[in-house]
């Protein structure tokens, strides 16, 4: 993955924050390592080991107002030092008057220095989105990953396997397509992993035979979604009558994605088996599992009680 450079600052996901761009214009090549914000309150006070390198600063009002108090002296060293360490860039909010030390410092040290008039809580919230989601440790896997009943659930399989058919009868059904062929992951600090397409492939599908379709202009907005976490992992296979397949539930496999476990199952392909109809039943059956119902082990403690019930005493048996 390419380096985070402050540059992101300007990205088009940020307009809503209506950046201006006060001082070190040259300086948005520095880098991001971390993907949350600071605000630099107890650097302000002199404890400048609290500044942690590569991240962004945001000044909001309590930090203006508390550099306001300062004497002329005082304030120029503190910022004099803040700015000579390897920050990624400044952030002013509420379009608030900048001191005139910063906008200096900035300009000769090329550390970008910008304001928003947006809140200090709403500059914060999206430079942190931004951030997390740019930051976030990735991979891609091919497949095919399908909203079915509000689940993730991301289809594996080999190459011809019918891994987009199925998703084009679940399409039909009423569900909706995030990514096909190529599934975009990104694992999220909550553990989320989140899936989407490529940008070149969003929305679209290939289709051997017919080509490559456009599934939001052929059945509508409602049928696509940009990104879904992942809560289902199936992977369809080939029938193989030699193989024995699950046939309880009880064995609860999981599938590993950024060092993430996912509930998995193993679906046999077959002449006759509805595939999209299966996956729908996969996918209600793992939502009453999240609900904590589980249909297979209930099964199963129906079982041992009733083994129970019939058992005979050596007592009896003697008698």
């Amino acid at each position: 993955m390419a380096q985070l450079t402050a540059d992101v600052l300007r990205s088009p996901a940020l307009e809503d924050l209506e950046f201006d761009v006060v001082a070190g214009e040259t300086g948005f090549d520095r880098p991001i390592s971390w993907g949350r914000i600071q605000r630099p309150g107890l650097a302000l006070a002199g404890f400048l080991s609290f500044i942690k390198p590569g991240r962004i600063q945001v000044l909001g009002e309590s930090e203006l107002n508390y550099l306001d108090t300062m004497p002329f002296e005082l304030r120029r060293d503190r910022i004099a030092m803040i700015c000579a360490l390897p920050v990624s860039a400044f952030v002013v909010t509420k379009g608030q008057k900048v001191p005139q030390e910063l906008v200096r410092e900035c300009r000769v040290r090329r550390v970008p220095l910008l304001v928003s008039p947006q809140t200090t809580s709403v500059v914060i919230q999206s430079i942190t989105r931004i951030l997390e989601d740019e930051l976030a440790p990735s991979t891609t896997l091919h497949g095919v990953l399908v909203d079915v009943y509000g689940m993730g659930v991301l289809l594996l399989g080999e190459s011809g396997i019918g891994k987009s058919e199925s998703a084009l009868d679940l399409i039909q059904r009423g569900h909706r397509l995030v990514a096909d062929d190529v599934v975009e992951i990104r694992k999220y600090p909550n553990g989320a992993l989140v899936g989407r397409a490529a940008d070149m492939l969003r929305y679209h599908m290939e289709l051997r035979g017919i080509g490559i379709i456009n599934i939001k202009h052929l059945f509508g907005v409602s049928a696509v979604r940009t990104s879904k976490s992942i809560e289902l992992v199936i992977e369809l296979e080939r029938w193989d009558p030699t193989k024995s397949y699950d046939r309880l539930g009880l064995d609860g496999k999981t599938y590993a994605i950024l060092d993430r476990a996912r509930p998995f199952l193993k679906l046999p392909v077959a002449s006759g088996r509805n595939i999209a109809l299966l996956i729908e039943i996969a996918a209600r059956n793992e939502l009453l599992k999240t609900q904590g119902y589980d249909a297979a082990k209930e099964f199963a403690l129906k079982v041992d009680e009733e083994i129970a019930r019939n058992a005979v005493s050596p007592d009896l048996k003697r008698a």
